[in-house]
């Protein structure tokens, strides 16, 4: 691979892995919401079972990008010759 391309594909690579974080990050948060309507926490409005159906396909979009995120970045990981896949995490202090 040439250097240029390899530059331009390791910056595409930090874009996909930045909009990775950012698509998981929301998809946390609706399961987080999901689970408390589910759990019987949330006040039972007349538009309840409206609000689980459009969170649920919330879900299911976030799922569908996160997907296709996963693939891209794992093409691109092969390409500049990395191992695809989740990469390690920083381990947290004491841990």
């Amino acid at each position: 691979m040439e250097a240029g391309s390899a530059a331009d594909a390791a910056r595409r690579l930090a874009q996909l892995e930045s909009e990775e974080r950012i698509i998981s990050s929301k998809r946390r948060r609706v399961h987080d919401r999901l689970d408390f309507m589910r759990s019987g926490a949330a006040v039972q409005s007349a538009d309840h079972e409206e609000q689980l159906q459009r969170l649920q396909e919330e879900e299911r979009e976030l799922s569908a990008r996160r997907r296709e995120l996963h693939l891209e970045i794992d093409a691109l990981r092969v390409r500049l010759g990395q191992q695809p896949g989740p990469r390690e995490r920083p381990r947290l202090l004491g841990g």
